[in-house]
């Protein structure tokens, strides 16, 4: 059954519901027809008008922690701020001499030379689903009509969706330029996050949404072995980490699948915008996209990573923090542009309460390990210096704690937006390197504010996406990618 939001140009998405069983049988990637906005195909039928890259990365890896990371307890401690500032944390040195960051980062510590600060990203949202737009965008600005409660055609293109539409896939494989791993950002009620998407390029831009990770409204973090709730409702949680099946279903051959592109070519005719694209060279596109998902087996290996090298297994991490990040390091090594990654559902990251003993005991464990591993791994086959990595959330956090006993047990800090730190490295990127700076109480930039443009235009230039990229909409009006400049001061 194909959900009704893949039939429709201009209806919002939808949480469908599906049963692990039902959603693993059909493949998230809908590749039988089952999800057209996920068939890889399609994907490539319509990146016919994207550009090799010219820059210094060929692939960029997303790292996405949604709930909003504490800059204070992590990249930009305050030791000489008061105590309701600096928290419980302590800093500590890192390679980089007069480069601290937080004690509870070692492995990271280790590896400065590797990598680089910003810390003077601003924006003005303290509202998650605003927040999130903004920052998988990279547009301050929210669109007309924008509603924090769904997910609209009318919002802006994700950052994924302008890069993937910008760059044609590298490899042989008919992967997409672009994909989105473990999971789509479901609110706990069930609704969409605004932001994840093409928005307004339509959903044939759509990035790669692959589902290896269930819906839980309650349980958060790396499950397995880090699995945690923020205020301890009890809801047990059984999720298992596994990639899409991509096998054909019994009694299932060559004929069913010519029958089921088929079809979609006869509900594709319907639509105005995708009318070019039933010519028979397109279609033939589509059909060998969708079978070489099927029979290539390096897109099986870059998927099915709970069973990966037992090395490889332990120096990530035996979580979904730490198979997601492998998946992403296969899929780029197979030749997908850009890959998001979500360390952890929904505001994983959202520490209003027991803000220190669950950064301290269950989100920097599996951060560290599976982001130190990912540096070691580019680095030792030589990929780091064409593989941009950049961690961000949606917004930092308060500089002062707060304790909302009504909730939690421990006190945390609340959303802001005004300032955070964002992590980049590889892909031209000079290591052991901070820019920008927030004040003494880590409130507000003092020196090179950052805007979520530039944040947005360091991924596009260092993929070598020319500064005047831009995606035509129906009237064949160009909409430019860039939305300002690269950050100054990390290359």
């Amino acid at each position: 059954m194909t959900p009704k939001s893949t039939l429709n140009p201009s209806s919002t998405c939808q949480h469908t519901g599906w049963s692990r069983r039902s959603a693993l049988q059909a493949g998230a990637i809908g590749i039988l027809g089952l999800g057209m906005n996920h068939l890889t195909g399609l994907r490539q039928a319509f990146a016919a008008d994207g550009v090799q890259p010219s820059g210094k990365a060929k692939s960029c890896i997303f790292i996405f922690l949604s709930g909003g990371l504490s800059q204070h307890d992590s990249f930009d401690m305050k030791p000489e701020a008061p105590e309701n500032i600096r928290g419980e944390f302590r800093p500590r040195s890192t390679k980089t001499p007069g480069l601290q960051i937080c004690e509870h980062l070692p492995q990271l510590a280790q590896r400065s030379q590797m990598w680089s600060l910003c810390r003077s990203l601003t924006h003005s949202s303290n509202e998650h689903s605003a927040a999130h737009h903004i920052m998988l965008t990279g547009r301050s600005e929210l669109p007309t009509g924008f509603s924090p409660n769904q997910s609209s055609r009318t919002d802006h293109p994700s950052s994924a969706a302008g890069a993937g539409h910008a760059m044609r896939s590298r490899q042989q494989h008919n992967l997409p330029t672009a994909a989105v791993l473990p999971e789509r950002l479901i609110h706990s009620s069930g609704r969409v996050i605004p932001g994840q998407h093409a928005g307004s390029m339509g959903p044939r831009h759509d990035p790669w949404m692959i589902q290896a990770s269930p819906f839980h409204n309650t349980s958060y973090g790396a499950f397995p072995e880090y699995k945690f709730d923020h205020q301890d409702r009890g809801k047990p949680d059984e999720r298992l980490f596994q990639a899409p099946q991509l096998s054909l279903p019994d009694g299932l051959g060559m004929h069913a699948i010519n029958g089921r592109l088929a079809l979609l070519e006869s509900l594709n005719r319907q639509r105005e915008t995708l009318a070019g694209f039933a010519q028979v060279e397109n279609f033939d596109r589509l059909r060998q996209g969708a079978v070489s998902l099927l029979t290539e087996s390096a897109v099986h290996q870059a998927l099915d990573v709970t069973n990966a090298d037992t090395k490889d297994l332990d120096r990530y991490g035996r979580n979904s923090f730490g198979w997601s990040l492998l998946m992403a390091r296969q899929l780029v090594s197979a030749g997908v542009s850009l890959v998001q990654v979500n360390l952890g559902n929904d505001e994983t990251w959202d520490t209003h309460g027991n803000a220190f003993p669950h950064l301290k005991n269950n989100l920097f464990p599996p951060t560290d390990q599976a982001v130190s591993a990912l540096l070691d791994d580019l680095q030792s086959t030589g990929e780091l210096d064409e593989t941009l990595i950049v961690m961000a959330g949606e917004f930092g956090r308060t500089p002062q704690i707060t304790w909302l006993k009504k909730h939690y047990k421990l006190p945390g800090r609340d959303h802001w937006g005004a300032v955070q730190s964002v992590l980049f490295a590889g892909g031209g990127i000079r290591g052991g390197n901070v820019v920008g700076k927030s004040d003494a109480q880590g409130a507000y930039p003092a020196e090179q504010p950052v805007k979520p443009e530039n944040f947005a235009a360091t991924i596009y230039d260092a993929l070598g996406i020319p500064a005047a990229a831009a995606w035509h909409d129906a009237e064949n009006r160009p909409h430019h990618i860039y939305q300002g400049e690269p950050i100054a001061g990390l290359s």
